[in-house]
Order: structure tokens, then C-alpha cells, then sequence
């Protein structure tokens, strides 16, 4: 007796009583240490069309350096970028799965999350690295930020 069929339609039996998962999951597992405006783990649905946003600079459009010297401004400038890169793909900051800082001085916490509470969704903020690093692609750049963004297909 050939046992295939009855797999088989077990097997898409139980696929059709599964709901698929269709948002990406913000999980803070309680055995990993408690997180502070990111979250530990996103479970991106396999559907959602993924974005990878290169590392943004607090330049402008035409590629001057806005608030030479200025932490926060150039924080502002960052988080417009994202913004305005998220928009030619179609996403937004609450598709923002990911988020990966890099910055020549970590004392700059607080202003660098004050403006990141300002466009992250804070009920369900990305997953986050941040690096001090002693350098970025010029000397007057403070700050380098690149995001993952995961779309739900429509």
C-alpha cells in the first residue's frame, strides 16, 4: 500500500487550517536582557518584500553636510534620508524592521534616541545594533545609520 497520499493530504490538511503570518513579529524574549527602544528579535513573514537601505550620512540632496558639529541636527538629517529612501520604495519607518548605528561618540545616546522615537513605531521598535566606531567616510560625519525594511505584499 502507498502511504504518499494519505501524507499528502494530511499534510495539506493541516496547511489549510495554519494562518499564515502575515506582519512581521516584535519579540523580547524574557531570557535575553530587557531592551530599551529596540527589540530583540523581528520574525519577518517569508512573504513581505524586504528593503535594504544603505548607511545614510546627515547630507542633503546635494550632498552638503547639514549641521557640521551637530550631533542632534545631523541625526535629523539621517532619519530624513531614511525617510525619504523608504518613500521611493514604497515603505515607511513603521515597515522598519532593522536598524544598524554607527557613531563616532556613544555619549550622543539620548539625542540620537530622541530623534529616533520621533519616526520609529515605539510600541514595536526595530531590532537595533549600535557601534562607536573612530571613523566614518569623512571627519566632519558623525553618524552613519542603515535600515532593513520588510513590506507586506499587496
Amino acid at each position: 500500500m502507498n502511504a504518499l497520499p494519505l501524507v499528502l493530504a494530511s499534510l495539506l490538511a493541516a496547511a489549510g487550517t495554519a494562518t499564515a503570518q502575515t506582519k512581521p513579529r516584535f519579540l523580547n524574549p524574557p531570557t535575553l536582557p530587557p531592551s530599551r527602544g529596540y527589540t530583540q528579535v523581528v520574525d519577518v513573514p517569508a512573504e513581505s518584500r524586504l528593503l535594504y537601505i544603505s548607511g545614510q550620512v546627515p547630507l542633503d540632496s546635494a550632498g552638503n553636510l547639514v549641521a557640521p558639529g551637530d550631533f542632534r541636527g545631523q541625526a535629523e538629517q539621517v532619519f530624513a534620508n531614511l525617510g525619504h529612501a523608504l518613500t521611493a520604495a514604497g515603505a515607511s519607518f513603521a515597515d522598519v524592521v532593522k536598524l544598524s548605528y554607527f557613531v563616532r561618540d556613544v555619549s550622543h545616546l539620548s539625542d540620537l534616541r530622541a530623534v529616533r522615537d520621533r519616526h520609529v513605531n515605539r510600541a514595536a521598535p526595530p531590532a537595533s545594533t549600535l557601534v562607536e566606531v573612530s571613523h566614518l567616510f569623512r571627519d566632519d560625519v558623525l553618524l552613519e545609520i542603515e535600515a532593513v525594511a520588510a513590506v507586506p505584499r499587496r
